[in-house]
């Protein structure tokens, strides 16, 4: 059993990228699938699908590549832990790498990018940066 969940799924996700995999398969959940979406929405992933039914459903992340082969997943932090939880106001987020990474939170809105949640206003849980 993993006792942070979405730690090990960014980790997965920066380690298939740096050995050039073009998918990987994650055990499902929804905070991750709204997580993957996100990060689809953002440009660092290419196509996420759910794969099985009940007990044995995966998630499957298909990886985005630049046209030398890098990743675009070159750098993940997490933030947020299970053993001490990080919050924020909308009026404390700043961009992230001068604008080059993102944020990543979970808001009462759902998931949310830095900038999405300083544009709707609401604050919530760190999880993790991206660049």
């Amino acid at each position: 059993m993993v006792g942070d969940p979405v730690g090990d799924f960014i980790v997965r996700l920066t380690n298939a990228g740096a050995v050039r995999k073009e998918s990987v398969f994650v055990p499902y959940s929804l905070l991750k699938h709204a997580i993957a979406d996100t990060l689809k929405a953002r440009g660092y992933i290419t196509e996420v699908a759910k794969h099985g039914k009940k007990v044995t459903k995966t998630l499957e992340v298909t990886l985005k590549y630049n046209p030398d082969g890098n990743a675009f997943i070159r750098g993940v932090k997490r933030v947020s832990k299970p053993g001490r939880r990080l919050y924020i106001k909308a009026t404390g987020i700043h961009p992230v790498k001068f604008g080059k990474g993102t944020m990543i939170l979970s808001t009462p809105k759902g998931i949310l990018t830095g900038e999405d949640a300083r544009k709707e206003g609401v604050g919530g849980e760190e999880l993790f940066i991206i660049w």
